[in-house]
């Protein structure tokens, strides 16, 4: 099973930031661990102030709920069965797409957290990151 080391954690920065620049988009860019401590951050030129914790609490509540932040986000609909999870943990569980688990052998080693730009767009750059770190886990 792959660790994810900060030599890994810096990569995928790199990966997300030139996904974001093809974009269009000035990104923040937070990896944390198996634990959901924070491994490496990156705030792209005019990224959004706000969207270093939203960055930050999509990659930890990637890790802490063991699942995207994107299938938060119709669960907790009014009426839905966790309508109100993102007010727990002192706010810090964020419902907006963008955050994803990292994953070696079927376990959890660490996750990405992105915000930038739309759900849709943060979920782009935040499969690629995915992607990257499947790819580097095989060579």
């Amino acid at each position: 099973m792959a660790k994810l080391t900060l030599e890994t954690a810096k990569q995928l920065l790199g990966v997300a930031e030139q996904k974001s620049y093809q974009m269009g988009l000035s990104s923040n860019i937070a990896i944390v661990d198996d634990g959901a401590n924070l491994i490496a951050f990156l705030r792209m030129d005019n990224a959004r102030i706000a969207g270093i914790e939203i960055s930050k609490n999509k990659a930890w509540t990637s890790v802490s709920m063991q699942m995207p932040t994107a299938n938060l986000a119709e669960a907790a609909l009014p009426g839905s069965p966790s309508f109100g999870i993102n007010t727990t943990n002192n706010g810090k569980i964020v419902i907006l797409g963008g955050g994803i688990p990292l994953a070696s052998e079927g376990k959890i080693v660490g996750g990405v957290g992105i915000s930038g730009g739309s759900s849709a767009q943060d979920i782009e750059i935040a499969k690629e990151v995915v992607q990257a770190f499947k790819w580097l886990n095989k060579h």
